[in-house]
């Protein structure tokens, strides 16, 4: 009788402590959401959609070359590490299992998985910018790729790992060759797994600020010349924020707030992706 009350003792302070982390967590998440949406909204309006940024104290300005900037960069970026990504987490997942050369491969992947951005941006400001003598929007793409990958290759190996063998055994049995069970069978199965990694590595990428400064660095005027230097909204959202400036620091609100929103509804997707694939 004693342990059994000794254990619901120690059963109530344990649910007592992990709801108050719990709730001490959404007490601050609660609380910045609600400062961006309140500032973000207040400084929303057409131009930031239409205008580039501009001069301090300048009656009028938007965030247009900023967020074109981060489309072109993020969108290139994903489309090429997301091949990379994925053909390197089929090989991990189908082939890779027992060999050392998988072995390697993982292990760098997980390096590149927890390694801070801001090193990946160091790495490609001396192997590209340097050499190419100038910031770039290629260089940023880059970057942003080097991000992309590890996501995409845990992400696919994971799925392809949770495919029943008996899947792959079945169409053995029926002649199929290797190259065709993993197109037609395993990666049709982990589809919604492997789109919703691909999702969240976009995520990812879409709020990195480290790996742009040392890169594409920033552009006050509209460009989408990838070989020149190129605005992105979280470079420009730095910059603004630490500006002294109140119409700079209205539209750094406005990038937040677009970027939240934008980050919540991959979020959303990739949920959504998840859930029915259950």
């Amino acid at each position: 009788m004693r342990l059994h009350r000794r254990r619901k003792a120690v059963n109530v302070l344990a649910l007592g402590m992990a709801l108050a982390a719990m709730a001490f967590g959404l007490f601050w998440l609660i609380w910045i959401l609600v400062e961006t949406v309140r500032l973000g909204l207040g400084g929303l309006a057409l131009s930031v959609f239409t205008e580039s940024t501009p001069p301090p104290q300048a009656a009028t300005g938007g965030l247009a070359n900023a967020i074109v900037g981060s489309l072109v960069m993020v969108a290139l970026a994903t489309g090429l590490g997301t091949p990379i990504g994925v053909m390197a987490g089929i090989y991990l997942a189908e082939y890779g299992k027992r060999s050392v050369l998988g072995a390697v491969t993982g292990f760098v992947n997980d390096i590149l998985l927890s390694a801070p951005s801001i090193v990946i941006g160091l790495f490609v400001y001396a192997v590209v910018v340097v050499r190419m003598r100038s910031f770039s929007g290629l260089a940023g793409v880059l970057a942003l790729a080097l991000i992309v990958i590890p996501v995409v290759v845990r992400t696919t190996e994971n799925m392809l790992g949770l495919i029943p063998n008996a899947l792959r055994e079945a169409a053995y049995a029926l002649g199929t060759p290797k190259w065709k069970v993993i197109s037609s069978v395993t990666l049709k199965a982990a589809r919604a797994g492997v789109i919703t990694g691909v999702l969240l590595a976009l995520a990812r990428i879409a709020g990195e600020t480290a790996p742009l400064l040392f890169t594409a660095l920033s552009n006050q005027f509209f460009s989408v010349d990838l070989g020149a230097p190129m605005a992105s909204l979280p470079v420009t959202i730095f910059k603004f924020a630490m500006s002294p400036y109140e119409n700079w620091q209205k539209l750094a609100w406005a990038g937040v707030f677009i970027i939240t929103a934008g980050v919540l509804a991959l979020n959303i997707v990739a949920r959504t992706l998840t859930r029915n694939k259950n």
